[in-house]
């Protein structure tokens, strides 16, 4: 027994009919007839009741029916599962991301995505961004979000949107009135910092004070931007965060522009999507291509500064 007498045995069944049968599968009526011939002889049943007017099925043949429809509908329905997936329609997408992703609007972006592709099957990570990286390397992770590029050619990066890096300073600060501060400027200042080793924007900041010839005086240490800001608005230090995720607090701190000096490692603050350089499943590469547009066409160009509410110190009562 294989496919094409089963198919075969279908289209009589449908039709009725030897010759109809035929012309419907494009094959002459010999060969219909001896794959028939062949799959009753398998089965060791007659599958039809033959008459000069008419092909009836079988008692047997009735049975055998909704079981040879239903390995065809499976079978079809196999064959366009593959088709979709191949075309990166249907699948699994698993991005990791940091808890700072959520306050923008890539929630909107992952929404529309699944309404456009609902067989795909898009799976949030929230982790440090180092531990994505690892996570990418290691096939646990399909793509993630980061802020820098690893100088890695196992990893391929595409830029999905530009940030600035600025100082963030407590209200009230003495330099909180500085549209543009220099970095050495905060060498006296107690840091609110990334945890080290945790992402390539904390080492670039990092790497950047030590070019302005001083090392942070760090007071806390957190992994996640919005905490470091939380904690600028307490007063408990200063910070270097991305422009996108300080305007969102820009009611409660104060935010300067940072001057790069000439030959000052950059501190890297855009946002970039990565994935493995040998990745080829085209569900995630169409993720990919979808997000990318998205960015281009929804994301604003960071704001200029002069354009941001500034924190003002309510008059006491």
């Amino acid at each position: 027994m294989d496919l094409r007498q089963l198919r075969y045995f279908a289209a009589i069944a449908e039709e009725q009919s030897f010759t109809k049968a035929a012309q419907k599968l494009h094959i002459s009526q010999p060969p219909l007839s001896q794959q028939l011939s062949n799959l009753e002889d398998d089965l060791g049943v007659r599958l039809f009741i033959r008459t000069s007017r008419s092909v009836q099925l079988s008692e047997a043949g009735s049975v055998l029916l909704p079981h040879v429809h239903a390995v065809l509908d499976r079978l079809d329905e196999a064959r366009l599962q593959v088709q979709r997936m191949a075309q990166g329609l249907e699948g699994c997408v698993t991005l990791g991301l940091t808890g700072s992703h959520f306050l923008g609007t890539l929630p909107r972006f992952i929404r529309e995505f699944r309404q456009e592709r609902p067989r795909v099957d898009v799976a949030l990570k929230e982790m440090p961004p180092a531990d994505q990286l690892t996570g990418l390397q290691d096939r646990r992770l399909d793509l993630c979000l980061s802020r820098g590029v690893p100088a890695d050619p196992a990893f391929s990066a595409e830029l999905l949107w530009h940030d600035s890096s600025v100082v963030v300073l407590p209200p009230g600060h003495p330099l909180s009135q500085r549209k543009r501060l220099r970095l050495h400027e905060l060498k006296n200042e107690d840091f609110v910092f990334f945890r080290l080793g945790s992402s390539i924007f904390a080492d670039s900041v990092y790497q950047a004070c030590l070019f302005s010839r001083f090392e942070p005086k760090i007071v806390q240490q957190v992994v996640e931007v919005p905490a470091v800001v939380n904690l600028v608005a307490a007063g408990l230090g200063v910070s270097i965060v991305p422009e996108s995720i300080a305007r969102l607090r820009a009611d409660a701190v104060a935010i300067c522009e940072l001057s790069h000096e000439k030959d000052m490692p950059r501190i890297s603050s855009s946002v970039y999507l990565m994935r493995r350089s040998d990745e080829d499943r085209q569900v995630v590469l169409g993720f990919a291509a979808a997000l990318s547009l998205w960015a281009k066409d929804s994301m604003p160009a960071p704001l200029s500064l002069a354009r941001l509410p500034r924190y003002r110190k309510t008059p006491s009562p």
